[in-house]
C-alpha cells in the first residue's frame, strides 16, 4: 500500500502513475535563462567560477555561495592555482564578495578567499553544506568535502568561513567533480555522492580503484565510463562501502551529480548530472560552430579540450540509489555565441533559490531559480547566470489538443482538501475524480482552468471523506500540464 500522508507528490517519476491506464505524456521542461548575477572580476579568479554550490542559511538570513577561483598563469590549464572563494546574498539575485581577511592574494588580505594552496592544497573542487543533524557539535556545523590530494576529504567549520581539514572519507574514486554530501532528515543519515569509473558494459559497478586506490593518469581514465558513486553514514565518520548508483537510460559519461533533496518535497532526491561527449575526431560540424577559431587553437594543445562537449540532464530518486534519468537534455549549450558549445557548458550550481517573479503582485506564486556558469567568451572569464523554472516544474503530465487522462495507483492520504500545481490554456481544462479503490465512494470536481502552483480543488463530496482510505485519483486533461498535488 502506498501511503503519501500530506506530502507533496510530483510527477518527476512514475511512482504513483498507473502506466497502463494513463495516456497523458510525461513532458520534461527546461529552465529559462535570466540575468547574470555574479561576474568573475577579481584577479585571483580570472579563470573562475567553477563548481559553485550554495544554500540559504536561516541563522544569518543569507544565501551562502562557495566556488573555485583560478588564476591562469598561462593560456592552458597548466600551472593554475585553485582557491575556494565565498559570496553571499540576501535574495539570491544580488551577490556580494565580502573582504574576509582570511587568505591573502599578492600581499593583500582584502579578498573573499577562504582556502588556498597554502592553507589546504586542492586539486579540483570544494562543496559545503550546513549540517541539520541535531547531534552535530557546533564546531562542525558547517561541513565541506573536497578533492584533497586525490582523496575525498572532510572539512569542518563553526561559522562557514574558517575551515579545518578533517578526516578521510574515501581514497577510492576519481574525485575531479563537484562531489556532494548532506544530512537527509528523511532517513536520519548522511548521504555522499562522488565521481567514479567503471568499464564499458559492466553492470556490476566494479571500480578500477578497488584494487588501486590511487589517482589514475588521464589516459587510463579515458578507458572507463564516468559514473556516480554513493556512500552513507550515521555520524559522518564511518561510511558504508561505496556503490554505483543506478540510472535509467543509456550508459553515458556523467561528471557532476548536484544531488539534493527537492526543497518542496524533501522525500524526493533530484540531480542534475552533466553529460560528457568526447567524439575524438574532428568533423565539419565543429567547423560550423562559431567558436571554431579558438577551438582549433585549444585542440592543437589538447584534443579533448577542443572536441569534448557537455550538456545537463535531470534525474530523480526516492531511495538515493536508483534514479530515473531523462535522456532528453534538461539544459542545452544554447544559441551559439563565441563562448559556448565547448567542454564546460551546462554545469549547474548545487542549490535552489526561491524568490518573487519578475511579474509580481497579489497571489503570484514564488519563482524557483537555479544558477549556472557560462563563459564571457571562449577561454575568457566566467560569470554566473540565473535560470528560472516553475515550482515542481521539471516534469509534468501533459495533454495537448486531444483529451488525455492520468490515473494513479491506489494510495492513502491524510488531509481535508486537495491542492494541485496546474497550468492550462484558456480553452483547456482539468477535471479531477477521487474514488475509493473498492469503488464504493466516488466524487468529481467541476472543470478547472488557470495557472497556479497551489490551486484548491473542490469536490462535490468533501475530500476529507476519503482521508485514510485507499483511493485512486483520475484527472482528465486538455491542453494542460499537471505538475504535482498535495492534500492539506
Amino acid at each position: 500500500m502506498i501511503c503519501i500522508g500530506n506530502k507533496r507528490e510530483c510527477f518527476f517519476d512514475n511512482y504513483l502513475i498507473d502506466e497502463e491506464k494513463t495516456t497523458a505524456e510525461a513532458r520534461l521542461h527546461r529552465p529559462v535563462a535570466r540575468e547574470v548575477v555574479l561576474n568573475c572580476d577579481k584577479p585571483w579568479e580570472t579563470r573562475g567560477i567553477a563548481y559553485e554550490n550554495f544554500f540559504y542559511d536561516e541563522e544569518i538570513g543569507k544565501y551562502r555561495l562557495y566556488y573555485l577561483g583560478r588564476e591562469a598563469l598561462t593560456e592552458s590549464l597548466r600551472g593554475e592555482q585553485i582557491r575556494v572563494c565565498y559570496a553571499e546574498s540576501e535574495d539570491g539575485l544580488s551577490w556580494t564578495k565580502p573582504d574576509l581577511g582570511i587568505c591573502a592574494f599578492k600581499g593583500s588580505n582584502a579578498t573573499n578567499i577562504i582556502l588556498d594552496e597554502k592553507t589546504a592544497p586542492f586539486y579540483d573542487n570544494f562543496m559545503v553544506f550546513k549540517d541539520e543533524n541535531p547531534a552535530c557539535p557546533p564546531e562542525k556545523r558547517y561541513k565541506g568535502i573536497g578533492d584533497h590530494q586525490h582523496t575525498l576529504t572532510c572539512f569542518f567549520s563553526a561559522d562557514g568561513l574558517h575551515f579545518k581539514v578533517g578526516d578521510l572519507i574515501t581514497d577510492r574514486g576519481s574525485f575531479d567533480s563537484l562531489n556532494t554530501a548532506f544530512y537527509d532528515k528523511e532517513i536520519g543519515k548522511y548521504r555522499v555522492y562522488f565521481r567514479g569509473l567503471h568499464e564499458p558494459g559492466d553492470d556490476e559497478g566494479k571500480s578500477p580503484f578497488d584494487q588501486t586506490p590511487l589517482a589514475l593518469p588521464w589516459q587510463k581514465k579515458e578507458q572507463f565510463i564516468r559514473d556516480i558513486r554513493y556512500m552513507e553514514s550515521d555520524d559522518f565518520v564511518n561510511f558504508t562501502e561505496q556503490k554505483r548508483i543506478r540510472m535509467t537510460g543509456d550508459d553515458v559519461q556523467v561528471y557532476t551529480n548536484c544531488i539534493s533533496p527537492y526543497p518542496f518535497a524533501p522525500h524526493l532526491l533530484v540531480g542534475f548530472p552533466t553529460r560528457y561527449f568526447y567524439r575524438q575526431q574532428w568533423s565539419a560540424a565543429y567547423d560550423s560552430l562559431c567558436t571554431n577559431k579558438d577551438r582549433v587553437r585549444v585542440a592543437r594543445e589538447h584534443p579533448r579540450y577542443g572536441l569534448a562537449l557537455t550538456d545537463c540532464v535531470f534525474m530523480i530518486s526516492r531511495d538515493g540509489v536508483n534514479f530515473k534519468r531523462y535522456n532528453e537534455a534538461f539544459m542545452r549549450p544554447g544559441a551559439e555565441y563565441d563562448g559556448n558549445w565547448c567542454y564546460g557548458d551546462c554545469y549547474p550550481a548545487r542549490g535552489f533559490i526561491v524568490s518573487d517573479p519578475e511579474k509580481g503582485g497579489e497571489g503570484v506564486d514564488k519563482e524557483l531559480s537555479i544558477l549556472c556558469h557560462e563563459r564571457e567568451r571562449y577561454g575568457g572569464n566566467l560569470r554566473l547566470r540565473r535560470y528560472t523554472i516553475r515550482r515542481d516544474g521539471f516534469v509534468s503530465r501533459h495533454a495537448g489538443e486531444e483529451e488525455k487522462i492520468l490515473v494513479t495507483k491506489p494510495f492513502v492520504f491524510e488531509g481535508e482538501a486537495l491542492t494541485v500545481n496546474l497550468s492550462t490554456s484558456a480553452f483547456g481544462y482539468a477535471i479531477f475524480k477521487l474514488e475509493t479503490a473498492d469503488g464504493k465512494l466516488c466524487t468529481e470536481s467541476v472543470e478547472y482552468f488557470g495557472d497556479a502552483t497551489d490551486k484548491p480543488i473542490a469536490f462535490r463530496n468533501p475530500a476529507v471523506l476519503f482521508s485514510g482510505k485507499e483511493v485512486i485519483l483520475t484527472v482528465r486533461l486538455l491542453d494542460a500540464d499537471f505538475y504535482s498535488f498535495k492534500f492539506i
